[in-house]
């Protein structure tokens, strides 16, 4: 499940033309990276700045299938 969560940052991400640190400056989370490849397990805290810096709804961010 984190993996596709991750899959879904780097795809709003991407789509917003923002680089990996320009989202860890806006969130102050230094490991967007091991985010985006599943490769640590986000807090709901860490996932709520990360849904307010892309401008998405947590729900949005989370609701993978």
């Amino acid at each position: 499940m984190f993996l596709k969560i991750g899959k879904k940052i780097k795809e709003i991400r991407e789509s917003q033309n923002m680089t990996q640190e320009e989202l860890a400056a806006d969130t102050n989370i230094e490991n967007i990276g091991r985010l985006e490849t599943g490769n640590t397990n986000p807090t709901i805290r860490t996932l709520y700045k990360l849904s307010k810096a892309l401008k998405v709804k947590l729900k949005d961010l989370v609701d993978v299938e």
